[in-house]
């Protein structure tokens, strides 16, 4: 990876380690993926889409990942640096699998299926232990990873020796972001949620992606048991019924804020992304919530991911009239 000095630096507010490549999304909605004629190119990768998300609140945001020394891997290099995240713990592989590509159908209000083109493999998991960036693991204010990144190795080794650096320094984040197509069998997929629940301080998740790590269908009863592995804080991810989010002492629901959905893909890596600016900022969790479930929407109204990210102005403009616990925004 390239030489990247952190002794003159301040650390990263964010630190993602995970999946990175290009989306191709189609022009024309509501066709199928035979029928369109016209793609438009941008920036992918649920842990890539998380750091421009943070990025565009204004924090100081990295990658750990790789590409192909391919076309595509030098557009997922240059967006990245255009988004404000850096790029130098990516990785450029030489003589591998190629960047992967995704494909999706965009069918509002709630049919937005998604192909990944990652064959034989793709390079996101070939990250290696000896590859990363110790310090900066060690000392970004927040390291967020995510379960995809378990699937395969060499990633997982990488995955559970950053996390033996961390330590479980707060926050530590697990996103349990789970396409079955990446893993052969979902038991797999649960006994490696376990292991990664144990070194992590904040699980975060759809319905299903709860319901594969914890067993439980109902968000309440799948955030207990996510707080009962060890993590400090659940998020359930609800779509068109908000979000929830659970410590030892405190539930706070906050419901969806209605939008005109074009595309759900996305949503909730730009909810990660306001997720980690709310608690870097020191936002109790409501209003922290509050801001997260509307920059989701934001990106739920536009066609892509990375570059449909909100800023910090734009979700506040939305929540103006909005009263959250400690006050009105």
């Amino acid at each position: 990876m390239p030489a990247h000095d952190l002794r003159t630096e301040r650390p990263y507010d964010l630190l993602a380690m995970g999946r990175v490549g290009v989306d191709l999304y189609p022009l024309q909605h509501g066709v199928t993926l035979d029928e369109v004629r016209t793609f438009e190119k941008f920036l992918g990768g649920s842990a890539a889409n998380v750091t421009v998300a943070a990025a565009r609140h204004g924090r100081r945001s990295a990658l750990i990942s790789a590409t192909s020394d391919d076309a595509f891997g030098r557009f997922v290099h240059r967006q990245l640096l255009q988004l404000g995240v850096d790029d130098a713990f990516v990785a450029t592989l030489v003589g591998g699998a190629p960047t992967p590509v995704t494909f999706c159908e965009i069918m509002p209000p709630d049919h937005f299926p998604i192909w990944f083109y990652r064959y034989p493999t793709a390079p996101d998991l070939m990250i290696s232990a000896d590859s990363l960036p110790l310090q900066a693991i060690r000392d970004a204010r927040v390291f967020w990873s995510t379960l995809t990144g378990l699937s395969q190795e060499p990633s997982r080794s990488a995955h559970l020796a950053a996390w033996e650096e961390r330590g479980r320094r707060v926050p530590t984040v697990l996103d349990l972001d789970y396409r079955p197509g990446f893993w052969d069998d979902p038991v797999e997929a649960r006994e490696q949620v376990a292991r990664g629940l144990r070194e992590v301080t904040i699980a975060i998740g759809t319905v299903e992606e709860c319901e594969l790590a914890t067993g439980e269908s109902d968000p309440d009863a799948a955030a207990r048991s996510l707080l009962a592995s060890g993590v400090d804080l659940a998020v359930v991810k609800q779509g068109p019924r908000g979000v929830l989010g659970v410590t030892a002492s405190e539930r706070v629901q906050v419901n969806a804020y209605p939008v005109t959905v074009v595309n759900a893909l996305g949503a909730g890596d730009a909810l990660g992304g306001a997720l980690v600016h709310g608690l870097l900022e020191g936002w109790d969790l409501e209003r922290a919530l509050h801001f997260a479930n509307v920059a989701g929407a934001i990106v739920a109204s536009r066609v892509e991911c990375s570059t449909a990210m909100p800023t910090t102005a734009e979700v506040q403009q939305l929540l103006s009239d909005v009263e959250v616990a400690d006050g009105a925004w």
